[in-house]
């Protein structure tokens, strides 16, 4: 099958514009590959995420990890932690595991494939490397009033209109 089409736009950049804070990670890079242990045929584990300088006002963080590249009409949704307190400002490696790895009263929505977790990369075969935005969204709420059964479109939606600020981090990988 030739998967021969045209490239995604960031997804970020086509929403309105909202001040940035840094993201970082020991584990991943900017515009870099990323090592197998993130993704789904290694050991599927979550890269630490670290962030600062919130904007002020924020009550709560929304995280997401999304593949704008994915062969859909919609992308593909990796990671979605919701109900995330605004003192935090570290996800350790492995936090994706599931919802006990998490603080506090955060959890995960379901992954495009149906993971309560974190869903490493997995571009099919011989597909161009793909992109994986990882976000974390500062919200004026300390909640978006989301239940375990909402998809992480619906956690999107809803935080575009309480999003004081967001930070990026876009990794790539290929197979």
């Amino acid at each position: 099958m030739d998967l021969q089409r045209p490239v995604a736009p960031h997804p970020y950049e086509i929403l309105p514009t909202v001040p940035s804070f840094p993201l970082t990670s020991p584990d991943i890079s900017e515009g870099e590959p990323m090592d197998s242990q993130f993704a789904a045929d290694g050991q599927n584990t979550s890269p630490t995420l670290i962030w600062s300088d919130l904007p002020e006002g924020t009550e709560g963080l929304l995280v997401t990890c999304f593949d704008p590249d994915a062969p859909t009409p919609a992308g593909y949704w990796h990671w979605t932690v919701t109900d995330l307190d605004s003192s935090v400002s570290t996800l350790e490696q492995g936090a994706g595991e599931s919802d006990l790895s998490l603080p506090g009263a955060a959890f995960h929505l379901r992954t495009d494939g149906g993971a309560f977790a974190y869903e490493g990369a997995a571009p099919p075969p011989g597909d161009r490397a793909h992109r994986y935005v990882f976000a974390v969204h500062a919200l004026d709420v300390p909640t978006l009033e989301l239940t375990s059964e909402d998809s992480a479109t619906k956690a999107s939606f809803l935080a575009l209109f309480h999003t004081l600020g967001r930070g990026t981090l876009t990794a790539t990988y290929q197979r």
